[in-house]
């Protein structure tokens, strides 16, 4: 499988993910009056999610969402990786979370299209 394919399946796996994202906003919005920072998180996670969708037609062209993604990815598993030492209750959900957001975002860097090479002009086309 080439490098190509293999980042639109994980475009659309990862897309799909954050997309469905949109049932806990729904739930949360539906069951709470509290306002609370966790479905505005998973909004702005379907939003990437859409967008990621998008980009698997043709990720050469998306480079920036998919950069986007792959980065801002890593400090997420970042904050929650020190989350998970601050509350021992939730040390299971915040370390796999951890993980998973790593690995999207690792994954998204190794797999991202490079630049698109610069055509050179001849002398003659000038």
């Amino acid at each position: 499988m080439n490098r190509e394919k293999t980042l639109k399946i994980v475009l659309v796996v990862v897309g799909l993910f954050f997309t469905a994202t949109v049932i806990r906003v729904a739930q949360v919005l539906w069951q709470s009056r509290q306002a609370d920072a966790e479905p505005m998180l998973f909004s702005l996670y379907f939003t990437v999610g859409i967008l990621l969708l998008l980009a698997a037609r043709n990720p050469s062209e998306h480079r920036s969402r998919i950069a986007f993604t792959a980065w801002s990815s890593l400090p997420h598993a970042s904050v929650m990786f020190i989350q998970a030492f601050r509350d021992p209750v939730e040390r299971i959900h915040l370390g796999s979370g951890t993980a998973f957001f790593a690995v999207i975002g690792i994954a998204l860097l190794a797999l991202a299209p490079g630049k698109p090479a610069r055509e050179l002009r001849s002398a003659a086309a000038l």
